[in-house]
């Protein structure tokens, strides 16, 4: 029976695909030279997206609509308006590529694989769950291999689709397994489910394992992580950003509401989380050291964070709950700044070596300070948010008794800082060689700019403001099943 309620619970996605209708019907009438406007649509049909849901589609009390199809609560809507904020600043990063900013299709795979986000944080059906996962991988592999001319963006394309393609089937296998365990894929009455049934711990440890890769690889935790450096560096820069922010929140979203849905009873999947978190840690910010294409130190980057941020999960907590909602907040916009910066740098450039950053501060220091923004918040100093960001997730794991994991952390923050502040060495420190670095501006366009500016304010705000963002985050966390 149709109520109100199951239109304001997809509003988001009803506006996505509204969008995506208007994008499609019009971009074809445009001019060659006027096609850069589907940026500026795009961008200006996401932030209305954003503001109407804001207005309208709040929800009120946790329910299920479609069936059990879909969950209405704070935790998918918070998400959601995240995954619409990283598209919006995404499209404008997408404006001035070269070989994105004029073509209508690279906007619709962005709806699409938002869209897709959106079912993803709201699934309340293992079902549903499995088919908004593909809705968002799908053009992810696309995009990644968008630019058929480039080797590096086809080798990636295809490595993101061999990889994505292996680890959906054995998700989709630990889903089967569970339904057949059970009998339901209902994720509210999976746990009791299984807790009702005979011991099957043995088996119900094969299917978190199962689950693990294809999750482990949507988050690019160890050992799942091969794929992201190669991917990272070979796609497009813009989508790059977009798999290392919105793409990671939507996974980590699918796994703390599966998990602690699903697997409440079960002791042994924190333990398995704990070691995974510090692998990814550890080997994220390790291999990060030796990096000197920035795209691909950021790709470890993003690994490395992928392990602090499960360390609230393995808290297994209220706190860690809303410290990894928090976190992925405060990681989208610190990421998405930084590769921002890259991309306004690279655009005049054509170049992401690291050594080739030397004298930005002097030849654009309003993009150096953007990039000091974003690589002292990643290594987590404050005033900015990812310094805020770590102290929650770490006081979740010492609230919960997790010293060790704790003190892993902390060490790795420490590791982190040397080639974060590297980066900011170039930037400030080195002088190019011969040059009058004022002869050669990094001039920014107008998409650049108001991208850039809002990110740099909003880690700044997350950093300092902090309050009513965590409220919000323990919230949503709070309405998570």
């Amino acid at each position: 029976m149709y109520t109100p309620t199951m239109l304001l619970a997809i509003l988001p996605e009803i506006l996505l695909l509204t969008l995506g209708v208007i994008l499609l019907v019009v971009e074809p009438f445009w001019k060659a030279e006027n096609r850069r406007n589907a940026g500026w649509l795009t961008f200006g049909g996401l932030l209305a997206a954003l503001l109407i849901s804001l207005l309208f589609a709040r929800p009120a009390d946790p329910q299920t609509v479609f069936g059990g199809m879909l969950r209405y609560d704070w935790y998918g809507f918070f998400f959601k308006m995240m995954f619409l904020f990283a598209a919006a600043a995404t499209s404008l990063f997408m404006m001035d590529h070269e070989k994105l900013g004029r073509r209508g299709e690279s906007y619709l795979l962005l709806l699409a694989t938002t869209l897709g986000m959106c079912l993803m944080a709201s699934s309340a059906d293992l079902v549903m769950l499995y088919l908004a996962i593909e809705t968002t991988s799908i053009p992810l592999y696309v995009l990644s291999g968008f630019m058929l001319d480039d080797k590096a963006s086809t080798e990636a394309g295809f490595k993101y689709l061999l990889y994505g393609a292996v680890t959906s089937a054995i998700l989709l296998y630990g889903f089967s397994l569970l339904f057949g365990f059970t009998g339901t894929t209902n994720l509210d009455t999976l746990g009791n489910a299984l807790a009702a049934g005979p011991n099957m711990s043995g088996l119900v440890f094969g299917v978190i394992l199962l689950l693990l890769v294809g999750l482990g690889f949507k988050i690019s935790a160890v050992p799942f992580h091969f794929w992201a450096p190669d991917v990272y560096q070979g796609a497009p820069t813009p989508v790059a950003g977009f798999l290392s922010t919105a793409s990671k929140a939507a996974g980590f979203a699918v796994l703390l509401r599966l998990f602690f849905a699903a697997f409440p009873g079960f002791a042994s999947w924190p333990s398995i989380l704990a070691v995974v978190a510090t692998l990814t840690m550890t080997i994220g910010n390790l291999l990060a050291l030796p990096q000197t294409n920035l795209k691909r130190l950021l790709a470890y980057s993003s690994i490395a964070h992928a392990g602090y941020a499960l360390i609230g999960v393995v808290a297994f907590s209220e706190l860690g709950r809303a410290s990894v909602v928090f976190y992925l907040l405060a990681y989208i916009a610190t990421n998405l700044l930084a590769f921002g910066a890259v991309m306004a740098f690279s655009r005049i450039t054509g170049s992401d070596d690291i050594k080739d950053f030397s004298g930005l501060s002097r030849r654009s220091p309003w993009l150096g300070l953007a990039m000091l923004a974003a690589f002292l918040s990643l290594a987590g100093m404050p005033p900015f948010g990812g310094f805020v960001a770590k102290v929650i997730v770490f006081a979740a794991a010492v609230d919960k008794g997790l010293y060790v994991l704790a003190i892993i952390g902390i060490l790795n923050s420490i590791i982190a800082v040397y080639y974060y502040l590297n980066v900011l060495k170039f930037v400030y420190l080195y002088r190019m060689d011969g040059e009058n670095e004022e002869a050669h501006p990094i001039p920014l366009t107008r998409p650049y700019a108001i991208a850039l500016v809002v990110l740099a304010v909003g880690v700044v705000l997350l950093g300092t403001l902090f309050g009513p963002w965590f409220d919000w985050s323990n919230l949503a966390a709070l309405n998570l099943f």
